[in-house]
């Protein structure tokens, strides 16, 4: 069987906020995150986001989730994707919606939100909220900065570590209380 290859992300932290707010007005957005299944493909058109989302549904040990605005589910503002690998979180795969990217954005916040959210289910299964991607190199640092991640080694393997994830989950989900679980 041929493994599959991981991908480098490279996903922006624009900024942290406590949903997402529209660049615009700065208008706080209440959202909610919810759990694709293989049944629910078609909620994800290829012509909206850069990656092949129905690739992540073939892998059963990969969970997605959607990132939406309370009380309006039709519209995607961001997916992320990862495993659980019985210690910490690996996310696999994170994308804001298009019209979430670059300069003229709708929304600020949504990458934030679905890493805040992979830390969130780090602590729920007992894994201090250690989370790890693969960044891409030119990202590291920006990782570094916005998130608290870390490096592991010397590559682009990073980790967000119990303290930095708490703080995290602390921004977007207000009533969550570590060792309370």
């Amino acid at each position: 069987m041929i493994e599959p290859q991981e991908i480098e992300l490279d996903f922006e932290i624009d900024k942290l906020t406590n949903s997402i707010e529209n660049s615009l007005t700065n208008e706080v957005f209440y959202t909610e995150i919810t759990r694709l299944y293989p049944k629910d493909n078609k909620q994800i058109k290829k012509t909206e986001w850069v990656f092949n989302w129905q690739n992540e549904f073939k892998d059963s040990a990969k969970e997605i989730y959607k990132l939406n605005i309370i009380n309006n589910s039709t519209i995607i503002q961001g997916l992320i994707c990862f495993t659980d690998k019985h210690d910490h979180i690996f996310i696999s795969l994170i994308e804001s919606a298009k019209f979430n990217k670059g300069k003229n954005k709708l929304y600020r916040g949504v990458a934030g939100n679905l890493v805040a959210f992979s830390c969130k289910v780090s602590f729920e299964k007992g894994y201090d909220g250690v989370v790890s991607f693969l960044a891409k190199s030119a990202l590291v640092e920006h990782y570094r900065q916005t998130l608290g991640a870390k490096q592991f080694g010397s590559g682009n393997q990073m980790f967000i570590d119990t303290k930095e994830s708490l703080a995290l989950v602390k921004q977007y989900f207000n009533n969550f209380e570590y060792g309370k679980l």
